[in-house]
């Protein structure tokens, strides 16, 4: 029997893979610290709650896990739980 590996797709279809020049948190290893490279989103909105939970450049965030379309997320010592839009926007 031949094991198969399966990529989760948002409920749109995408895939969680993004370019290999643009990094970001969907790629992130679980449990591992990394640091924020940027946000990549035109939403000025987007941007300023991102900033509000302490996600820009220089921060660093762990993704905890990931549960359905939602990415549980650490950072400044608090956890968080985000789509996969905003985890998209996190550059790392």
């Amino acid at each position: 029997m031949a094991l198969h590996r399966f990529r989760r797709r948002s409920r749109a279809g995408s895939d969680r893979k993004c370019p290999p020049d643009k990094p970001n948190l969907t790629q992130a290893q679980i449990d591992r610290p990394v640091l924020i490279t940027g946000i990549d989103s035109t939403d000025q909105e987007m941007i300023d709650f991102l900033f509000t939970l302490g996600c820009f450049a220089g921060e660093t965030i762990t993704l905890i896990s990931i549960l359905a379309d939602n990415y549980i997320i650490h950072v400044k010592g608090a956890r968080y739980s985000i789509d996969t839009d905003l985890a998209k926007a996190i550059l790392i």
